[in-house]
């Protein structure tokens, strides 16, 4: 990552952050809500360019504001269809409400209703995810130097840092906080004055609508604002939320590999929601946060997938997949965040478990091969086949790696210089001392060369530009929730100019 890359993505959020603040509503952001705002701008739009009459207007905001009211009262009823929200209007003002309608259509107002939740949830999951991402960060700097197994094939490949093995996981989330921002950037125009798929003949000021409801700009093409794009958010926020998911599963079921162990490395913090002791054996503590988010997971990866089934093999202008029908998955996605949250919370780490576990296979068996190509030219096969060799004896003899005895080293050396490499010098180059040294886990991470590898040096700039990444994250998604907060903000202050008439201040 370049440092000056990173300065661009938190100079781009304190631009954004430059807005004046404002208060936000308490009211639910549900489709009622937005379908209100709906009519409150074309309330406005309209008396102002002459599309409605500035009296009808006046009295159109002022059901419209009883509407609200009433929808807004804890056991009030509030309309979330075009059809259902309009006879409230009519009831408060009369038939002329009616008026409000023009060049409108439920097929153009619910897609951009639809596309506004979507887009809260977008930012929500954004700021959930930072705050996953910056527990993880904080787990990783105080594992800098524990060195753990990972494991290739579920089996133990090499040695590794704890902190390194988590920022792996942080740079996959902040791929997936990538697509949110992406997501957010295609979604966020408004599908407003298209009607149902082909525009109106009335002429509508659709910029200055999308401007009230804090879009980027009206949609490019009419056909497209409620017959595809709707299509195109579901299939992406569906895929952005299954990767989410699968991260957490795949963590999840690591940490499970472990902890099934008698002795493992990485446990849980007992009592709480974090483990319960079984009804017949009282040695059990069985990790129940770890199983239930876990499960969790599968089910927003299975309703994500169920969602796009639900758009396929559809002629354009159908409602099957639009809407409400993969909310409850994107809400199950923030509550599956809260849930990860706790078990990186609630984990424990043993560092000289950790280490034991590693001295007990040989995982660093590698570095010897890659040491005598690197120092004495030894063809990289032969140095493969010599370290391979150790390792079928000692685990033929149950050793392990720093108790290998020097003279067999020396003994199986020769023999695969003798047969794979007669040209080559049969002594083993290596003392006894550089032998146990290359096969020491801490040695080797400690010795790491590689750019984004996991040497301290290196780990700390891998944390420190991430740490840039999640402030700039947090700080995008604060920004564009004042956006939109301000737009609705100017939205009220200008109904509320019609509502007492014209001439009002």
């Amino acid at each position: 990552m370049r440092p000056n890359f990173l300065f661009k993505v938190v100079l781009a959020a304190a631009t954004f952050m430059s807005f004046s603040a404002v208060s936000q509503t308490t009211e639910p952001r549900d489709t009622f809500f937005w379908l209100s705002q709906i009519n409150k701008a074309s309330t406005v739009i309209n008396s102002q360019e002459g599309l409605l009459d500035k009296d009808l207007a006046k009295k159109i905001a002022g059901g419209l504001t009883n509407v609200i009211k009433h929808g807004n009262d804890p056991n009030g009823y509030s309309p979330d269809l075009v059809i259902t929200y309009e006879p409230e209007l009519i009831k408060e003002v009369g038939i002329d409400a009616t008026m409000l309608h023009i060049g409108r259509s439920s097929q153009d107002m619910l897609a951009a209703s639809n596309t506004m939740i979507l887009r809260d949830y977008v930012i929500d999951i954004s700021e959930a995810l930072s705050r996953t991402m910056q527990i993880l960060e904080d787990l990783a700097r105080k594992n800098v130097d524990t060195v753990v197994p990972n494991y290739t094939n579920g089996v133990a490949a090499q040695p590794n840092t704890y902190a390194h093995y988590l920022y792996g996981y942080l740079a996959s989330f902040e791929r997936d906080q990538q697509r949110l921002r992406e997501c957010y950037e295609r979604l966020n125009y408004s599908p407003m004055g298209t009607t149902v798929l082909n525009g109106t003949s009335w002429p509508l000021d659709n910029a200055r609508m999308a401007h009230y409801l804090a879009f980027r700009n009206p949609v490019s093409n009419a056909y497209d604002a409620a017959q595809m794009k709707p299509i195109d958010e579901l299939v992406e926020i569906s895929g952005i939320v299954t990767s989410i998911a699968l991260h957490i599963g795949t963590f999840i079921q690591d940490v499970m590999t472990q902890y099934a162990q008698p002795r493992p490395w990485i446990i849980l913090q007992e009592g709480g929601e974090n483990t319960y002791v079984s009804s017949a054996m009282p040695q059990k503590r069985n990790p129940g946060i770890l199983i239930n988010t876990r499960r969790d997971a599968s089910s927003v990866i299975g309703e994500a997938l169920a969602n796009i089934i639900r758009a396929h093999n559809l002629a354009p202008g159908f409602i099957d997949p639009k809407g409400e029908s993969y909310w409850p998955t994107l809400q199950k996605t923030l509550n599956l965040l809260q849930s990860f949250d706790k078990c990186l919370l609630a984990l424990r780490i043993n560092p000289d478990r950790a280490f034991e576990e590693l001295n007990l296979d040989w995982t660093a068996s590698q570095e010897v091969a890659d040491y005598l190509v690197r120092e004495h030219k030894l063809p990289f096969r032969v140095g493969h086949h010599f370290a391979s060799q150790m390792v079928g004896y000692a685990r033929a003899h149950d050793i392990k790696p720093l108790d290998f005895p020097y003279a067999e080293a020396q003994r199986i050396y020769a023999e695969v210089i003798k047969k794979e490499y007669p040209a080559g010098n049969p002594t083993l180059p290596l003392t006894d001392e550089q032998l146990k040294s290359l096969l020491n886990p801490r040695e080797i991470v400690k010795n790491r060369r590689t750019y984004g590898g996991p040497q301290p040096m290196e780990m700390e700039r891998q944390l420190r530009e991430m740490q840039i990444l999640i402030k700039g994250q947090e700080m995008w998604a604060t920004a564009k929730k004042k956006q939109i907060n301000e737009a609705l903000d100017q939205l009220d202050k200008d109904f509320i100019e019609v509502l007492n008439g014209p001439g009002s201040k």
